[in-house]
């Protein structure tokens, strides 16, 4: 089954569930109600699938029984649930029906719109651990989700239907990596959910297809999340317990391949984002961001491994990677700006900063260009400008030289005047005039000399390793 049309209901996927007598576990959920189990009491036959349900509201009963946390919808509760429930349900219940049972617990802690509603991101934790086969081993399923309706009663209708899918999905539709990301959203829609981070364990999901980044990559690439992030140890990472209270600097670009231009302009904007903001920006997250859309350019889609080979690069040298579908920086930077107060830095050579000022890229906007770079700049965000060597004449262009219309020139030089956008000095003229567009079409051409403006680990292992033969 391919497609959320050929799949059933929520409701018929909780009463298939019931009726089958071999599913049977704990529902613990925190925060939204008893969400996901009521759809399982409405279905009828729930006796056949619900062992016990479960609530803590109350944080001293929570902490009594799942232990103390530093914060209440996180990972680490979440964990702490599954870790106390489905011992418990293995130890009472696997001498009556261990032999013809597999065994759930379903957990999730979430923090839903109140009738006394702050400006907190609403979102939630769900962690599933399951067994495919009696007395098998565990499986484990733990995802983040962002809650985007408007109200507490269709926020607390979408986490009971996803619940019900993640169930569903986990014992039939676990063959195909696609289709059970896909089938999360069944009788959702993308504007109601968001799920960010993914993370399967266990015998089960030992096939390459549930490896980690491709995970983040397909969750990126079939819509249910819009930035998926993973650090340079190849674990994925949830943005909201990475960027909180930390500063953030970041650098776009396909990397096809990372080029010592690259890493130059890291450097150097590293140095004076720390300059700028002293103890503020100390002990900054560096990200290295993959647009989606740069993936997708030129109408062919870049196939996984592809990807994959170029992440594989960025984490040999210590970087963290986001994958996004952000065209516009105004998106990336109130990505960032959700997650933490901490000033932001982000690094852009002079050609990626023009594209800042063409217009096509804030269409969707009412305030069309001030409204796009007003997003961009909200809170402690600072944007540094690497200069660019032209071929044609040869000269160094920077930031007062950035090719804008005679109307924007106003714009650029107050945000010039205000801080928000520092020139980058000094840059390395070995690199300066060989741009990764450059570097590209080297490789393309089989020119050796490309291998001299990369840095030694995409010569080791990089996807471009055997092109274009030795640096002459």
């Amino acid at each position: 089954m391919n497609s959320a049309i050929e799949r059933p209901g929520t409701l018929e996927k909780a009463l298939k569930i019931n009726l089958a007598h071999t599913i049977y576990g704990t529902f613990a959920e925190i925060g939204a109600g008893q969400e996901i189990a009521n759809w399982f009491f409405r279905a009828g036959g729930a006796s056949g699938t619900v062992a016990k349900t479960m609530s803590a509201y109350d944080m001293i009963i929570s902490d009594e029984i799942y232990g103390k946390a530093t914060r209440y919808v996180s990972r680490q509760r979440m964990c702490s649930m599954l870790d106390h429930e489905y011992p418990m349900l293995i130890q009472r219940l696997n001498a009556k029906r261990g032999t013809t049972t597999t065994f759930f617990t379903l957990a999730d802690t979430v923090r839903a719109k109140s009738y006394r509603d702050t400006k907190e991101e609403c979102h939630g934790w769900l962690g599933l651990r399951f067994q495919t086969e009696p007395c098998g081993p565990s499986n484990d399923i733990q995802l983040h989700v962002r809650l985007l309706d408007d109200s507490n009663a269709r926020q607390s209708d979408a986490l009971g239907k996803l619940g019900v899918n993640l169930l569903y999905a986990a014992f039939h539709l676990r063959e195909d990596l696609p289709t059970f990301l896909q089938s999360l959203l069944d009788d959702l829609t993308r504007k109601r959910v968001e799920i960010d981070m993914i993370d399967f364990s266990g015998p089960v999901f030992a096939a390459s297809q549930f490896q980690d980044r491709l995970v983040a990559l397909q969750l990126v690439r079939h819509g249910l999340a819009d930035a998926a992030l993973f650090g340079a140890n190849g674990e994925i990472w949830q943005a909201s317990d990475v960027f909180y209270k930390k500063p953030v600097f970041l650098k776009r670009g396909s990397f096809d391949p990372i080029t010592k231009l690259n890493l130059d302009m890291i450097e150097r904007g590293q140095a004076a984002f720390q300059a700028d903001f002293g103890d503020g920006a100390r002990d900054n997250v560096e990200i290295l961001e993959i647009t989606m859309h740069n993936l997708l350019a030129g109408g062919a889609e870049v196939p996984d491994t592809e990807f994959l080979a170029r992440a594989d690069v960025l984490q040999a040298l210590g970087k963290n990677v986001l994958i996004s579908r952000y065209p516009e920086f105004h998106r990336v930077s109130s990505y960032l700006a959700r997650h933490t107060q901490c000033p932001i830095g982000i690094v852009l050579g002079l050609p990626l900063f023009q594209e800042l000022f063409n217009e096509r890229w804030c269409t969707d906007l009412e305030g069309g260009l001030l409204e796009a770079f007003g997003r961009l700049f909200k809170n402690q965000v600072r944007v540094y400008v690497y200069p660019m060597g032209d071929p044609m004449t040869g000269k160094v262009r920077g930031l007062n030289d950035a090719h804008v219309t005679p109307e924007q020139k106003h714009l650029l030089r107050y945000l010039i005047d205000t801080k928000c956008v520092r020139p980058l000095e000094e840059p390395n003229q070995a690199f300066l005039f060989r741009t990764s567009a450059e570097v590209r079409n080297m490789i393309h051409a089989r020119d050796p000399h490309w291998r001299a403006l990369v840095p030694e680990i995409v010569l080791e292992q990089g996807p471009w390793r055997d092109i274009g033969g030795e640096a002459a």
